[in-house]
């Protein structure tokens, strides 16, 4: 995992958090409902794993990610978006 700090993303656009994500063929994990609008919009990604705020305890959110870790491929999770 990689968050926008370690990754010099600080600041950045939108665009650039999903553009860094796929490059590194990694999942964006976010609870900005722009990232949804992007993914409607057809923008290539890695995937996007998305939470509303303050609807779920932080266990949660965590075991979620872990089961979309342990039952779905890099291939199956591309161009998709998970609700959690």
């Amino acid at each position: 995992m990689t968050t926008a700090h370690e990754s010099g993303l600080l600041g950045a656009s939108d665009e650039d958090h999903l553009r860094f994500a796929s490059r590194e063929q990694r999942v964006l994990i976010t609870q900005d409902a722009d990232f949804l609008a992007m993914h409607q919009a057809g923008a290539v990604h890695a995937g996007i794993a998305y939470y509303e705020p303050g609807q779920r305890p932080l266990g949660d959110l965590l075991k979620h990610l872990c089961l979309i870790h342990d039952c779905m491929t890099e291939a199956e999770m591309q161009g998709r978006v998970e609700y959690m």
